[in-house]
């Protein structure tokens, strides 16, 4: 490999090497030197490919090729170059590597085109190292302002602010831009759902919405031995039942209505005696907005109605919430035409994962295009995608930009 990348699976190695973990895992969060690192290594690629390259003030990184139009509006290709602590090599890195080959690609072949097109290394999405995800596409689509982290630290008491203006950016006003005529994410799946149904290409509807609940049920400590049974007021039995009834309710949906007791805490969690407290989550999720709601009223009133029936205290509290976003029909349209005609074969699917596209989705036709993850695993270091499923994607990717960019 010389210094720069020349095809997919070098470049998956290259972007891998900053931040590259000893068990073959990527740590490369918001703002932290791998991370700069990664960032300055793909200008370097972007600019060796004839793009001309640009950061915003946060650190989002662009790579355009320009059209001879002056007016044009600007499709955006990309995804986010952040990680998880010892994450993956596909994860995001994917879309950033095959929107630069794909403009590569376009202007070696087919020269200018007649919209710009611009690839995107977005600086953060997965809100590993501060509580905040999206911040890339959110500050770029105006859903965030530089008023979302004025009080948010990392693990390490470093403030946003701080690491930030360290990295060199967030020196300067955010200026939105209004530009944009379409957003295009290609990424892996992080999911089981292509590589089970024999897929090359999943073409995404829509983005689920998510409703995430704390939970605090209440009853009385006592001794286990000489509390009989029909005077207690046992919080762990109320629990047990809610989340029996939770998982039971899940039937009367279709298969798109998802949802999880993740997290579990009792009180005093001492072997003979009655709990008095416990405490869980519930994530649900469903690309409707009205069925999600639907559920989580018909769930949270379930469990109210247990609480009353064994004299229990409960607290319901939704401490996170993100509407669903749904794909532009046209563009996925224009990808179910570009596979039939390719013979990829492909799937029309949500994504039960967030992703940058679904703020974009508020401002601009979007998309995302899938393909496939090995054993649906994603966020590790034994993430993998094949070669050949990551070139169909690219390929996919470079007929639908011709098409959108070109024939005009």
């Amino acid at each position: 490999m010389g210094q720069f990348p020349v095809n997919l699976e070098e470049a998956i190695e290259w972007l891998a090497s900053f931040g590259g973990e000893p068990d073959g895992g990527v740590s490369r969060t918001l703002y932290s030197q791998p991370w700069k690192d990664a960032q300055q290594a793909l200008k370097g690629w972007m600019e060796n490919s004839g793009l001309h390259t640009t950061y915003d003030s946060i650190g989002n990184l662009f790579g355009r090729l320009p059209s001879s139009n002056p007016n044009a509006q600007t499709i955006l290709i990309g995804s986010h170059v952040d990680t998880v602590k010892a994450g993956g090599k596909y994860d995001g890195a994917y879309g950033i590597i095959a929107g630069i080959l794909a403009l590569d690609f376009l202007k070696k072949t087919y020269g200018t085109p007649a919209i710009n097109l611009e690839v995107v290394s977005f600086c953060e999405e997965e809100g590993s190292r501060f509580p905040l995800a999206l911040w890339g596409s959110g500050m770029m689509t105006g859903t965030y302002s530089f008023n979302e982290i004025s009080d948010i630290k990392d693990s390490e008491g470093i403030s946003f602010e701080t690491a930030m203006m360290a990295a060199g950016f967030g020196l300067s006003e955010y200026r939105v831009r209004n530009d944009i005529q379409n957003f295009i994410e290609l990424h892996i799946e992080q999911g089981p759902t292509l590589e089970k149904v024999e897929k090359s290409i999943g073409i995404v509807k829509a983005i689920v919405g998510q409703k995430r609940f704390r939970i605090t049920v209440n009853g009385e400590s006592n001794h286990v031995g000489t509390t009989s049974m029909i005077w207690r007021r046992d919080a762990l039995h109320g629990a047990v039942n809610m989340i029996h009834d939770l998982y039971e309710s899940v039937k009367n949906y279709d298969e798109d209505l998802v949802t999880s007791v993740g997290q579990i805490f009792v009180e005093p969690n001492v072997p003979n005696v009655i709990p008095n407290q416990v405490r869980f989550t519930v994530d649900a999720r469903h690309p409707n907005e009205s069925i999600l709601s639907s559920f989580c009223q018909q769930f949270t009133e379930i469990f109210k109605t247990h609480a009353k029936k064994r004299d229990l205290d409960i607290q319901i509290e939704m401490w996170h919430e993100v509407q669903p976003a749904q794909m532009d029909r046209t563009l996925n349209e224009i990808v179910q035409s570009i596979c039939t005609r390719s013979t990829f074969p492909f799937h029309w699917m949500n994504s039960g994962a967030g992703h940058d596209a679904q703020l974009f989705a508020r401002i601009c036709p979007t998309t995302i295009i899938f393909v496939p993850s090995q054993g649906g695993i994603s966020h590790s270091p034994i993430e993998f995608t094949s070669t050949k499923d990551l070139e169909t994607g690219l390929e996919v990717l470079i007929q639908l930009l011709h098409q959108l960019a070109y024939d005009h």
